[in-house]
């Protein structure tokens, strides 16, 4: 039977990626720190689950929604840099390596962009706590010299899908008619559909000459603004009450999270995947929303 390991597979991404996997036919083997999954203390259990297996995809991190504090800052850091270094030397120790290895990282990475687009040869990395995490995972991730194991890191934007992730926020907020523009509304809205990330995995599972970072995301990014108006037309409301920068600080301390990830404009394009030939079925939000909302 293929097999495939998913590090931090109990996610959003995670959850839907398993239940592809398994549909395919792959013996889906997840780690992670919840009870009833291989867990990242047992490094042998770790290199046996890894020995002939056909990739290994690793999601782990705590997750960015939340205020940053000193305590979480470290989490978030930790979380990335620990589980990318378990993996990278349980692989080392490997009679049979799986040969390929697909480490999460961030499109985030990049700085706030309204002047251009950002793509892997012509962007240009920003400043603060989210991109020096980016940073550090992708230098954890590349620091390892793997004979036979290709490492890509994806450069995650922001994953609509059903059922969870930033959409349920996002329902909500249009559905209680606050679906109007936030900030400026200027800021660019890079995305991806869920389906795409999977389908973007098995076209570096079955393409050997894609190595280094890709931009995971969709070709059509739009701004903030565009994106609340086709939200409001997906679900048929006509009216949303807009949010100021100073009404979304105070927001983001009431629930727990940060403005940037709102408010910081982030403006990709996935230039090497397009180069390599790979065809998005959600090119679009317009499509991208009513698969999601309506079907």
């Amino acid at each position: 039977m293929k097999k495939i390991v998913l590090a931090g597979g109990t996610g959003f991404v995670g959850q839907y990626l398993e239940q592809k996997f398994t549909e395919q036919g792959y013996k889906v083997i997840i780690i992670s720190r919840q009870s009833g999954h291989l867990n990242w203390s047992n490094h042998t259990g770790i290199v046996h689950a890894l020995e002939g297996a056909e990739m290994v995809v690793n999601l782990a991190g705590k997750s960015v929604n939340c205020r940053y504090t000193e305590a979480n800052k470290r989490e978030i850091f930790d979380s990335r840099m620990e589980t990318t270094e378990a993996l990278g030397t349980a692989i080392l120790n490997c009679d049979n390596p799986p040969p390929l290895w697909i480490n999460s990282s961030t499109a985030t990475i990049y700085r706030h962009a309204e002047d251009r687009p950002m793509t892997e040869a012509s962007g240009e990395f920003g400043s603060g706590f989210s991109v020096e995490v980016g940073k550090a995972w992708e230098q954890a991730l590349f620091s390892f010299k793997l004979p036979t194991t290709r490492q890509v890191a994806l450069r995650l934007s922001i994953v609509l899908g059903k059922d969870g992730g930033v959409m349920t926020p996002y329902e909500n907020m249009v559905r209680f008619g606050l679906g109007g523009k936030q900030g400026n509304g200027k800021q660019m809205f890079s995305w991806i559909h869920l389906e795409d990330v999977y389908r973007i995995i098995l076209f570096v599972r079955d393409h050997d000459q894609i190595s280094g970072v890709l931009n995971t995301t969709s070709p059509e990014p739009v701004t903030n603004h565009e994106l609340m108006k086709q939200l409001r037309v997906a679900m048929d409301r006509k009216v949303g009450l807009p949010a100021t920068e100073w009404m979304l600080n105070i927001g983001a301390v009431m629930i727990g999270t940060e403005p940037e990830l709102i408010l910081k404009s982030r403006w990709i394009l996935p230039e090497r995947l397009e180069q390599f030939g790979f065809h998005f079925t959600y090119p679009t939000l317009d499509k991208a929303l009513e698969n999601i909302l309506h079907q």
